[in-house]
Order: structure tokens, then C-alpha cells, then sequence
């Protein structure tokens, strides 16, 4: 692919100095190399998203929900061949990759429903004093930079662009330089659709493509999914132009398994909150809390629940966790590997890279891990378990809550009302209760602590790209 980049409404070779290489990472091999978008070429995408952003915004309501809605219905006339592409270039089990198509199909149709209803949100403002009234406009907040990550390409996209677009702004959308081809779909769509030049933009690269983008004086607002190191220099960046941003950052999330919960039960929620996309999730609950009375009985089926796993190509039928998306955070997890082996920790299950072909570790439970075990306070980013027990609901709250992430968290108990106590203590964004991580449109997506700043999906996800505007007029 010669012309990777999306620049006011035409297809442009990369001007960059990067040359990026796509990868297999079921088989460690390239398939793909791009150059990568240079900073003039931001700067481009950027005034040409300013040129669309007048005409853009003045659209009608109906306009915009019916172009959502043609992305939906596109995205589903490629689904074959994106889920194709996602067990290619991430290593997702065809399982997997359908549900991530599956989201993105679904945020695009709420966000076009959320567009046809945004007459109704301009309202008048009762006001105590007489002689005034008062209405409330909201308005797109501008020109958007969105920077997403390459463990969800396709998805966490979806949960930016669809509400940008909603909302009337104007956007500008780097995808991770490992996983730069699925959203290849948007532009693509954009083109099919009709969508306005300059309305959308994709400009793909490495740091350098980002860093032009994160500290560009065009932009209005930035949206950025990522890790906490590269968010803090996000953060800095918008910080010079004081620019509001939406940052969804990393976990070190719990999942509380009290005693009265069933033990086969409890392994499959905490199976799938930490092997699922092979561990890579900011919301991979990878601290394990169980109380005492059930722990034996737990970390005994979870041994032999992980042990059995079956862990390969996603191409290979019955494949249950494929591998991690790229060398170096196969090298990372590896390197906790060691770090577990340094400190001593014991290891139940797992807790090696796998010696075959592309870039596979097993699927590995560490019980009894110290509070202060690297490995119980860092994130990981792999399928990497951590196990430790406690005794009263006291103690499992504040377990949970000792880290300086607050994203998800899971309890599994058969006392809702227990349950439903803990998860109001809990500091986090996101509470499950006996279940799996199911993550709808409809509701909040976003954490406390050092997990980000502001929330995506449902109302709250449009209102990140809305600046409210109240108009007062004196009767006198």
C-alpha cells in the first residue's frame, strides 16, 4: 500500500522518514510496509480540517445520523474481510474479531440515533431573576486530533469518530503505526459515502507522525487511547496550547471473587478478564482478590483452567487465545517473566514465552504476589495473573483500591446486595457484577486515578465534542 493516507478527501503517499512494517504476529513476519505520514503532511490534514469545519457543523442533524448510519451499514458490507484483517495484524481469534466489528458497527448506529436527537438539547434556561431569559446551545468543539491504540484498531476509532462526527467537528485520526491498515475502512467509506473533503483525515506514522499531531496549534481538542507515558506527553503537549483533552489510559485492574461464589463460575469471569485479546486491555482484570474460605478450591480450577487453554494461530480452528500483537510487547512480557522469577514469586501456571513460531506466551497465574511485586502494581499488557486472598469485604475494598489506576473492576458474589456495596466503594470507572466484561454503547467508558480524563461512549461520549454555549438577553 503506497497511499496509506486519508488528506482532504485524496489518497497521498507518506512523506516521512518511518518506514512502517506491518506484521503477522501468529507467524513474526511482515506483510505489509507503508511510509509514514510527515509532519507537513499534519499540517496539511489539519487546515484541511479546518477548511471543512464551517460547512461541516452547519449540516443538519439528519445529514450527519444518515452518514453515521451509512458507516455502520459499510462496515458491516466489509465485515469479512476487516475481521480477516484483525486476525491477521492483531492475532485475534475469529471470536474476538467479530465482536470488535460488531462494536464498531453498534457505535456508529447509537451515535446517529444520539445526532437526531441534538435539536432537542438546546433548551431554555429558567432564570431566578426577572427582565432575562436565557437558552443553551451546543456547539462541536472544533477541529479534533484522535490518536488511537493498537490492541482495539477498528473499535476504540469508532468510539472517537463517531461521536466527532456527530457532534459537527472535524477530525484528523492517527492509528497505531503496528496496526495501521484496518482503519483504512473509514477513509474508504468516507469516500463511498460522500463524506465532505477534509472532514475526515488519516495520517499514519510513528512518533514522530504523532508528536506533530499532539502539539499541533490547529487542533481545538485531542482524544488520545494509549499508554500512561506516552499520555503524559500528550497531556504536556496540550497543556502549551491549553487544549482540552480526553485521555483513556492504563489499569492495573481487580477482580473480588468472595466465597459464596461459585467456584466453576468464578474461573470463566476470571479467565476471560485476563486472557481475553491475549491480556492486552487497559481493563484486563489482572489483580486477583479471593476470600480466604474459597481460595484453594479457586486457584486450583484456575491452574487447570489456564493450563488448558488452547493458544496459537487464529487461523487454527478451536484457537482460544491467539498471540501478542508485536515483538516488543512480546519482549515486555517477557521481561515480567524474569522480574517474576527475580523476586521469587510463585507461578501456578504459565509464566513463559512460548517457544514456537510468532509471538506467543502461555497464559500464567502467580499466587500469594506481594503488594509490592512490580507485577502486582504495573500494568503488564499481557495474559499475566496475580493472585493474592483476603479475609473481610474491608480488606478486599482496600486491596482494590490501592493502585494508582482506577479503571474496571469485577465482584463475583452470590450476596448481590454485598455486591452491589462493594462495587459503589470501589474507585474506578466501571463495575461489572457476576459477569463478564460486557461493554455496551449505551454506557460510560473511562477511569479515576491514573487511568485518564473524561469519558467516552454514550451521552458522555458526545458531550467530549461539545462546547456549551448560553445565550442570555436582557428584556428591558
Amino acid at each position: 500500500m503506497t497511499t496509506p493516507h486519508y488528506i482532504d478527501g485524496r489518497w497521498v503517499e507518506g512523506q516521512g522518514h518511518d518506514c512502517i512494517s506491518v506484521h503477522e504476529p501468529a507467524l513474526g513476519l511482515p506483510f505489509a510496509e507503508l511510509m509514514s505520514a510527515s509532519s507537513a503532511q499534519v499540517d496539511q490534514a489539519v487546515a484541511a480540517a479546518r477548511r471543512a469545519l464551517p460547512a461541516w457543523k452547519q449540516t443538519s442533524a439528519a445529514e450527519r445520523a444518515a452518514l453515521l448510519r451509512g458507516f455502520a451499514e459499510q462496515l458491516g458490507a466489509r465485515r469479512e474481510d476487516l475481521i480477516a484483517l484483525q486476525m491477521r495484524n492483531n492475532g485475534k481469534p475469529r471470536h474476538e474479531a467479530e465482536i470488535d466489528l460488531d462494536d464498531a458497527v453498534a457505535t456508529f448506529a447509537y451515535y446517529a440515533d444520539l445526532a437526531e436527537q441534538l435539536p432537542a438539547k438546546n433548551r431554555d434556561v429558567p432564570l431566578a431573576v426577572p427582565g432575562f431569559t436565557a437558552r443553551t446551545r451546543l456547539e462541536p468543539v472544533g477541529v479534533v486530533g484522535l490518536i488511537v491504540p493498537w490492541n482495539f484498531p477498528l473499535v476504540t476509532s469508532a468510539w472517537k469518530l463517531a461521536p466527532a462526527l456527530a457532534a459537527g467537528c472535524t477530525v484528523v485520526l492517527k492509528p497505531s503505526e503496528v496496526t495501521p491498515l484496518i482503519e483504512q475502512a473509514y477513509g474508504q467509506i468516507a469516500e463511498q459515502l460522500g463524506l465532505p473533503a477534509g472532514v475526515l483525515n488519516i495520517v499514519n506514522g510513528k512518533a514522530e507522525t504523532g508528536a506533530a499531531l499532539s502539539g499541533h496549534n490547529g487542533l481545538d481538542k485531542l482524544s488520545f487511547t494509549g499508554s500512561n507515558g506516552v499520555g503524559s506527553q500528550v497531556m504536556r503537549a496540550s497543556a502549551v496550547q491549553c487544549r482540552p483533552v480526553t485521555l483513556e489510559l492504563g489499569g492495573k485492574s481487580a477482580i473480588v471473587v468472595f466465597d459464596d461464589c461459585d467456584v466453576d463460575q468464578a474461573v470463566e469471569w476470571i479467565v476471560a478478564g485476563i486472557t481475553w485479546n491475549a491480556g492486552q486491555m487497559c481493563s484486563a482484570t489482572s489483580r486477583l482478590l479471593v476470600q480466604d474460605g474459597i481460595a484453594d478450591a479457586l486457584l486450583a480450577r484456575l491452574q487447570d483452567a489456564l493450563e488448558t487453554i488452547q493458544v496459537g494461530n487464529p487461523l487454527t480452528e478451536d484457537v482460544q487465545m491467539g498471540p501478542l500483537t508485536s515483538q516488543a510487547q512480546w519482549l515486555k512480557v517477557a521481561g515480567y517473566f524474569a522480574t517474576a522469577r527475580e523476586e521469587g514469586l510463585k507461578c501456578l501456571a504459565g509464566g513463559k514465552a512460548l517457544d514456537r513460531d510468532g509471538w506467543f506466551v502461555s497464559p500464567t497465574l502467580y499466587v500469594d504476589v506481594p503488594q509490592s511485586s512490580r507485577l502486582w502494581v504495573e500494568e503488564i499488557f499481557g495474559p499475566v495473573l496475580c493472585a493474592r486472598r483476603f479475609s473481610s469485604e474491608q480488606q478486599a475494598i482496600a486491596q482494590a483500591n490501592d493502585s494508582r489506576f482506577g479503571l474496571v473492576a469485577t465482584v463475583c458474589s452470590a450476596d448481590l446486595e454485598r455486591a452491589e456495596r462493594v462495587a459503589d466503594a470501589l474507585e474506578v470507572g466501571h463495575v461489572w457484577i457476576n459477569s463478564v466484561q460486557a461493554v455496551f454503547v449505551e454506557t460510560s467508558w473511562g477511569g479515576t486515578k491514573g487511568s485518564g480524563i473524561g469519558r467516552e461512549l454514550g451521552p458522555w461520549g458526545l458531550s467530549a465534542y461539545q462546547s456549551v454555549k448560553h445565550v442570555t438577553r436582557c428584556l428591558e
